[in-house]
């Protein structure tokens, strides 16, 4: 049974805080396991990281040095937990002489993927509503902070194959690792993205115009969760 406490300290940054109708809200029943394979729609921009970037870091990866970040607006339409909307912020740095990054904020329509994101690889899921299309234009709304995309799709659609390394640290300190291997068909975008919030969401998550990715024919499959160096 999932202990709702263990859920609630996984390392985020302040929007991605868990409040206590929240809590209330989720099932307590084991998430399926990793690995996840899921297929959806999707917008992703990528900006250089401002200094404030290292501050989105949890303490296990403080020491890391940001050199990009990476927003998202996602609909998924097949995944273990039922279909959803998700939108992230990801900060990405160099170890090793190897791109890593960590995911700093990522909110979701769903209790199920909630409670799966933070169990299985101590994703910072938090809960918020959703309006739009990720290929067009989407908001994620809560009382204390909201992101919009608005998406030019530019060029044709081309087959693209990634894979990328994730580290999260869980609410016992340990950082562990996951891998997402990706496919799908993506166009170059031009994202304008509006970041508001009570917080500093918007010091690290920068608005205004971004170079991004944009395709309704995306899959992916993340990893179970190692520790690092396992």
């Amino acid at each position: 049974m999932i202990d709702p406490d263990v859920l609630s300290r996984v390392p985020g940054v302040h929007e991605s805080g868990l409040a206590d109708e929240d809590l209330a809200r989720l099932p307590t029943a084991d998430p399926p396991p990793a690995p996840w394979t899921c297929r959806a729609s999707a917008v992703l921009w990528l900006a250089r990281a401002p200094r404030a970037a290292r501050g989105a870091l949890p303490a296990g990866l403080r020491d890391r040095r940001p050199v990009g970040v990476i927003g998202g607006m996602v609909r998924y339409r097949d995944t273990p937990v039922g279909a959803y909307d998700e939108v992230f912020g990801q900060v990405g740095y160099l170890r090793g002489g190897r791109p890593r990054s960590t995911v700093a904020l990522m909110a979701v329509d769903s209790p199920a993927s909630l409670v799966g994101g933070r169990a299985n690889w101590a994703m910072p899921k938090a809960l918020v509503r959703f309006d739009g299309d990720p290929t067009a234009s989407m908001t994620a709304s809560t009382a204390g902070w909201r992101v919009t995309t608005h998406v030019r799709p530019l060029g044709p659609a081309l087959p693209i194959r990634t894979t990328a390394v994730v580290e999260q640290q869980d609410p016992d300190g340990v950082v562990r690792t996951c891998t997402m291997v990706a496919h799908g068909r993506l166009r170059l975008a031009l994202v304008r993205a509006e970041v508001r919030s009570t917080g500093p969401l918007a010091s690290w998550l920068r608005p205004g115009r971004h170079l991004g990715l944009v395709g309704d024919e995306i899959e992916f499959t993340l990893s179970p969760a190692r520790p690092l160096g396992g």
